[in-house]
């Protein structure tokens, strides 16, 4: 909410009220804080100075070009998991030799092009990817730097499907097997070992599960050196918590609180991949009333933002705050409980799914059509998870400055729905 206040009744954007930028853009529009997107790369910056690592922000969070230089701009470095990823990132400008790459499934062009680009290191996700690196790097004459990828068996109490570090889950490779792939890059020329890496899932709300991965993380480089290993980084990943509901979200000073002693103490690098906690709340969807109505006992209100546009409540029944631009109602710290003149309703969008909805049986004032509707946090896999299903095109992204607006992203039409289709 710090860069989506509330003045005289109305949403504004730091300077900029919201209902002038839905005239000049349309809806369903999506608005960015670049105030707010540097606050919180700076806090993240601020909090593990001590340590002097490499931030790579997520790509997967949010991949606008606009984003993306505003976090190269300001020092940051990028974590990518596709090739097309790592394009965007040269793109806007990034130092490509602080740049890590992740992902289950590289195919050898991504190798190619990651080796040609020079990144940092790959986060090596199974056995068959080391080969496949080693093969690509030594049909082009270089050395393949790698970082294995372990899973720490670390329950980190997030969604079912954004856990990431619990044995079973696709990603990463047993911690127990360290020392035999370990030996396996030290014997292979073509390959080089710069660390290892951990992500635990996401958003995770508490410091535990990072105080046991820094914990467990150097124990595993302690003993590589000890074998003969020259090696340098540890990458913890992401997945730092944001305040959807209220205040839930912890600063970024308590994870470097649990994360920077080891990591200083045993002299190592330390990589991370902040994504969510840069964006998630930075970014705004607005969205027009359609229509309202009463049946089976049930108020919906139907708007013109969708699945297609914001999939997370579908997609993983997540809770974000839904208030509208004008409201007749201010909106409380609560949300998620009884609100006077604010029956419950559900929000929901034009697509033909039962599973098209923002919100459901949520306290919520009245509104007629035409009102504009404001959903928060959105700025995190809002866009980047976005579709063209039923046909419907995307919305435009602005990224407001104090008073300056910049269009980073027109409108899409229909004919951008067939251009690259032939018939």
């Amino acid at each position: 909410m710090e860069a989506f206040p509330y003045r005289n009744g109305e949403l504004y954007c730091e300077d900029v009220p919201v209902a002038r930028l839905v005239e000049q853009y349309g809806t369903p529009l999506w608005i960015y804080s670049r105030g707010y997107l540097l606050q919180q790369l700076r806090e993240i910056q601020t909090a593990f100075a001590e340590v002097e690592p490499v931030l790579c922000y997520s790509v997967k969070a949010n991949s606008n070009l606009g984003i993306l230089k505003v976090m190269q701009s300001a020092g940051s470095s990028f974590d990518v998991v596709s090739g097309g990823e790592l394009f965007r990132v040269k793109a806007a400008g990034a130092d490509t030799t602080k740049v890590v790459f992740a992902g289950v499934g590289k195919t050898d062009d991504e190798i190619r092009f990651a080796l040609e680009s020079n990144i940092l290191m790959f986060d090596v996700e199974s056995e068959a990817e080391l080969d496949a690196i080693a093969n690509v790097a030594g049909s082009m004459n270089t050395v393949g730097p790698v970082a294995l990828r372990l899973n720490p068996d670390i329950d980190a109490k997030t969604h079912a499907k954004t856990t990431t570090g619990k044995k079973g889950n696709k990603f990463g490779m047993d911690i127990e097997r360290v020392q035999e792939l370990a030996a396996k890059v030290l014997r292979d020329p073509r390959l080089a070992l710069r660390g290892i890496h951990m992500h635990l899932g996401s958003p995770i709300l508490t410091t535990d599960p990072y105080e046991a991965a820094a914990k467990k993380g150097v124990e595993v480089i302690q003993d590589l050196r000890k074998a003969g290993h020259k090696i340098d980084w540890l990458n913890l990943g992401g997945g730092f918590g944001i305040s959807y509901r209220q205040e839930e979200g912890p600063p970024a000073s308590a994870y470097a609180a649990v994360i920077v002693p080891p990591v200083k103490a045993a002299g190592i690098r330390l990589a991370l991949e902040p994504g969510r906690f840069i964006c998630g709340n930075s970014g705004i969807l607005v969205s027009r009333t359609v229509f309202t109505k009463r049946e089976g006992g049930k108020t919906f209100v139907i708007q013109d933002a969708a699945m297609n546009d914001l999939v997370r409540p579908a997609m993983y029944d997540s809770f974000h705050r839904i208030w509208p631009v004008r409201p007749s109602v201010p909106m409380p710290a609560d949300l998620e409980g009884e609100i006077p003149n604010c029956p419950p309703v559900d929000i929901v969008g034009p697509i033909c799914e039962s599973g098209d909805y923002l919100a459901k049986s949520r306290a919520f004032p009245p509104v007629s059509r035409g009102d504009l509707i404001a959903t928060f946090s959105a700025g995190a896999y809002g866009t980047a998870m976005s579709s063209n299903y039923n046909s419907r095109c995307r919305g435009a992204e602005v990224l407001v400055d104090g008073s300056n607006v910049e269009l980073i992203r027109r409108r899409e039409t229909w004919d951008d729905l067939i251009a690259h289709e032939r018939f």
